[in-house]
């Protein structure tokens, strides 16, 4: 299946939900509504409390889904996973839940979602086409109701840490046959041609750019997944692959597009260019590969 899901498939899951759960039969949906401004930090909260998903919990990217920004790891750096799995069991959340992120921003903040899932070996894990603003527009119910807790359960991890890459794996790799860089962020920034956010300029060298904005069609809505294979049709199925973009966020709707076009060897540079360029001894390229 898809990690994409539409309104409709949504929508009757959470009809689904509803009309099973008596008292003898627990939900299995739970939504997350991981809407995000980046430079407004309180916006996402402001606008889930003017109206959300029904049912949906609020995650925060800076709150919940980063952890404490030191001298390296990066702008967005992996929150204390102990911290965060209590949080998911809290809410109700283990192996038999079926989880939906959504959010506003193009799936940017409900792809970091999905990924620290994916990480985490959860592997029943979507995220809804369109975001929030579309379910609105679409005539879907919402409400400012805050979720209620059914029943807290207990999220057992199965950490896939393959899928993680630090900054010497990167720099080890950098320049192999058998590894191919993909930066995520704006061509003009990958270029080195300007950088409105880190202080320094450029790409990690031999990284080739494919913007993330990319993998949404001219009506905000996630390519199939032969158009994500259209994107990436230079790319051998079998490469090992190493995404990154400036803090770690904005290159995880690049892994799910990958993973929507079948490859499988797909990994996460989390700490990224804010993360690379704190090290005073790693190479810096402009121009394009």
């Amino acid at each position: 299946m898809s990690i994409i899901v539409s309104n409709e498939w949504l929508a009757g899951r959470i009809a689904e939900n509803e009309n099973g759960a008596d008292s003898t039969k627990v939900k299995n949906l739970i939504l997350i509504d991981c809407r995000y401004i980046l430079g407004q930090p309180a916006a996402g909260r402001e606008a889930y409390d003017q109206g959300h998903i029904p049912g949906a919990f609020y995650m925060d990217l800076e709150k919940d889904l980063s952890g404490t920004k030191n001298k390296h790891g990066g702008r967005h750096p992996l929150p204390d996973l102990g911290v965060f799995i209590l949080r998911l069991g809290e809410i109700g959340v283990d192996e038999t839940i079926t989880v939906v992120a959504y959010d506003d921003q193009g799936g940017a903040m409900a792809s970091r979602f999905w990924w620290m899932l994916h990480f985490l070996g959860h592997t029943n894990a979507y995220i809804l086409d369109g975001g929030f603003a579309q379910w609105q527009a679409a005539g879907y119910p919402t409400s400012v109701a805050k979720p209620s807790i059914v029943r807290s359960r207990t999220f057992k991890p199965h950490v896939l840490s393959h899928l993680l890459v630090s900054m010497n794996e990167v720099k080890d790799k950098m320049g192999s046959k058998d590894t191919l860089l993909i930066d995520s962020r704006e061509e003009r920034r990958y270029l080195g041609l300007e950088e409105p956010i880190d202080p320094a300029a450029g790409h990690i060298p031999g990284a080739i750019n494919a913007f993330w904005k990319d993998s949404l069609n001219g009506a905000g809505q996630w390519k199939n997944s032969q158009e994500q294979q259209q994107r990436f049709a230079d790319i051998p199925l079998e490469q090992e692959l190493i995404v990154y973009c400036g803090s770690g966020v904005t290159a995880c709707p690049n892994v799910v597009a990958l993973k929507e076009a079948g490859y499988t060897n797909v990994k996460l540079y989390v700490g990224s260019w804010s993360d690379w360029i704190t090290w005073q001894d790693n190479p810096i390229a402009t121009g394009r590969e």
